[in-house]
This record gives structure tokens, C-alpha cells and sequence, in this order.
């Protein structure tokens, strides 16, 4: 996994492609963060082909296709969007222009895959929204700490099975090692990134919405701090919420940019999850002091305790779904609504946050 930072956290998983070569060509763009290769890397797993890079600086394009050596290197972003073999853009813009890319590739009649958090301001949002309506295209939204860890995957096949009862509560944590001097000045600034819950937090939420299979839900409390950067006084460095589910079911989670040096990986990120009838931890990027890999996942119920690793073990089914949802304009990767759900609830969530003085 490497003693990274998150930002490129670009899983592999096995090859298990749902199209045959050449059927679903797609194109990357805005290479700004670095989820753009495992958001490439999980699509070409599931089959697409990539055909275009594109993005205004050089060196960004030059490490993409060191990555990447089939891609074409576009000369501008009309290149991709006029070409109409391309069914997909997939992209990691700047957070605050995210949505304004995505609307350029629907309006061109295209399907767009952003990484997350896909819009820092309301009106973002409701912008978009009317253009999806609009063009039928979709906004989908690389939810990696959910879509791209096989302990999380399998947590909602055990609870879709029944496993654990009903989801009455999840705990969630998002721990990231902060690295500032290899962050790019946006990264600073919160205008552009949103908000430590608008950003990390994203996937929080969307994973609370998913396990608990809730459509909604109200936020209750949350707050957010500097606790430990005063050189950068627009990072928050802290955040965390408590929400309650349109079913009942609660959320509490934090995020954070305090991982210690010595962690073997970039976070210790972590799920709880309670239900009537069991408990599911997931321990997805390391179990500490024990094993650095990650995907670790615990069950307790009926029949007794159980531990899985699952590394290797599950895969990433959203990319062939995704695919598949692209071609045949279905929804079984991910709705519309809990995309755009999620991301409502996250930029609520930041709006309503109580700021933190020392």
C-alpha cells in the first residue's frame, strides 16, 4: 500500500471486463488529483478502453501516461468532447470545477465520472441537476473509500444478506496523513476544496446512505477546526457529524488530517457497523501492528466470530456496472439520486458545521 498520502491511493484489482476491446472508449481529463488512475484503473479493468488524456499542464500529463502508455494525448478538451466514440470522462478537476467540467461533457452528449466530492456549493448542485435532467446523461461519482475497498464491498453484500439484521448504526473514520508540502496550493484554500466535510467527508455520508439503505437523512450537529495548522488558516484539519436517517438509523463520523508518521499507510480508516442481530467492523487500509494489509473485515452474530481478509478476495463490481448502466441507461451501480443525496448531505453538513476555536 506504501506510506503515501491518500491522494494517490490508485487501487489494482483483477481484470474483469464486462465489454469485449474497443466497445466503451473513454477519455481522462483534469488530472488535478491523483484518484484519476484508480478511477482509470478500475474502468479498464472492467473493460473500457482508454483512448484520450487531457489536461492543460504537461507534467501532469506526462506522469497519466506513464501510467497509462495506450492513451492519446489530446490536444485540447474539444478533442475528446467532439469525439463521438467517447462514451465516458472520466475526471479529477479541482473540487470547485467539478461541476462546470461535468456539465461541459453532458452537454456534449457524454456520461461523467468525477472523483469526489463532486460540487462545493449548493448551487453547484441545482445547476447540475437541471442538466442531467436536461441531457439524460449521468453524473456519477468516484465514492472510493466505498466503490474501490473489497472489506467494503463485502460489508454491504453481508448486509444485503441479511448477516447483521438490520443497520441501526454506523461509526465511520477518516483519517488522512496531511503531507502539506507536496499539496498543491488549492488544496488550501476552501473556497476551491469545500470543506474538510464537503471533501473527506463525502464518503462518509455516501457509505452511511448505502449500508443503512436510506435515501435521506437530517443532520443533527457538526463542527469542524484548525487545530494544528496555523500556517494554513483555511484548512480545516478537523470535522465531525452526527446524522439521522429518514429509517431511523444514526451516523456518527470524523475525519481528520492527523496520521502519525509511523503508520505504514495514509489512514486507518475504518467502519463500524451495528445491526439487530450483529456487528461488522471494517478495517480497510491496515490492521495496526498486526498486518499491513489492508481489508480486513470482522463479523460477530448467531453463529459466532469471524474474521476475513479479503485482499484480493472480492473486487470492484461498480465499474462493471457503471459500464453496463452507460450503455444500457439503467442504475445498478448507483442512482442519480443517492449521488446527488450524498452530495447534498455533505455540503449541508459543512454549511451547518460549528467552527472550532482554541
Amino acid at each position: 500500500m506504501g506510506n503515501g498520502d491518500g491522494m494517490n491511493y490508485a487501487p489494482k484489482g483483477k481484470p474483469n471486463p464486462v465489454v469485449k476491446a474497443g466497445e466503451f472508449p473513454i477519455a481522462a481529463a483534469a488530472l488535478d488529483h491523483g484518484h484519476i488512475n484508480g478511477m482509470c484503473n478500475g474502468l479498464i479493468e472492467a473493460g473500457a478502453t482508454l483512448k484520450w488524456v487531457y489536461d492543460p499542464d504537461p507534467e501532469k500529463v506526462q506522469k497519466f501516461v506513464e501510467q497509462f502508455p495506450e492513451v492519446e494525448v489530446a490536444s485540447s478538451l474539444e478533442t475528446i468532447l467532439h469525439d463521438e466514440s467517447i462514451k465516458l470522462v472520466a475526471a479529477a478537476a479541482i473540487p470547485s470545477e467539478r461541476s462546470a467540467l461535468g456539465n461541459k461533457v453532458m452537454k456534449a452528449g457524454k456520461d461523467y465520472f468525477t472523483d469526489k466530492t463532486p460540487f462545493t456549493t449548493m448551487e453547484q448542485l441545482e445547476e447540475t441537476k437541471r442538466i442531467v435532467e436536461k441531457t439524460g446523461q449521468k453524473y456519477m461519482v468516484y465514492f472510493s473509500e466505498r466503490l474501490h475497498v473489497e472489506s467494503a464491498v463485502f460489508a454491504g453484500q453481508l448486509i444485503n444478506d441479511g448477516a447483521i439484521g438490520r443497520v441501526i448504526q454506523v461509526t465511520g473514520f477518516g483519517p488522512h496523513r496531511l503531507k502539506a508540502d507536496s499539496r498543491p496550493d488549492w488544496f488550501f484554500n476552501k473556497e476551491q476544496y469545500g470543506g474538510i466535510l464537503c471533501d473527506i467527508g463525502s464518503h462518509q455520508i455516501e457509505q452511511f446512505l448505502h449500508f443503512t439503505g436510506n435515501e435521506n437523512a437530517r443532520i443533527l450537529h457538526s463542527k469542524v477546526g484548525n487545530y494544528n495548522n496555523p500556517n494554513y488558516p483555511e484548512l480545516e484539519d478537523y470535522g465531525d457529524a452526527t446524522l439521522v436517517g429518514d429509517n431511523g438509523a444514526t451516523f456518527y463520523f470524523k475525519v481528520d488530517w492527523f496520521t502519525p508518521d509511523g503508520l505504514s499507510t495514509w489512514g486507518d480508516g475504518r467502519t463500524f457497523i451495528t445491526g439487530t442481530e450483529g456487528t461488522i467492523e471494517i478495517r480497510k487500509y491496515v490492521d495496526v501492528a498486526r498486518e499491513e494489509t489492508g481489508d480486513h473485515l470482522y463479523l460477530v452474530n448467531k453463529d459466532g466470530e469471524k474474521h476475513y481478509a479479503l485482499s484480493g478476495e472480492v473486487g470492484f463490481p461498480f465499474f462493471g456496472e457503471l459500464i453496463k448502466d452507460c450503455i444500457h441507461r439503467t442504475e445498478n451501480a448507483m442512482t442519480q439520486d443517492h449521488a446527488f443525496k450524498a452530495a447534498e448531505l455533505c455540503l449541508r453538513t459543512q454549511e451547518e458545521a460549528v467552527v472550532i476555536t482554541k
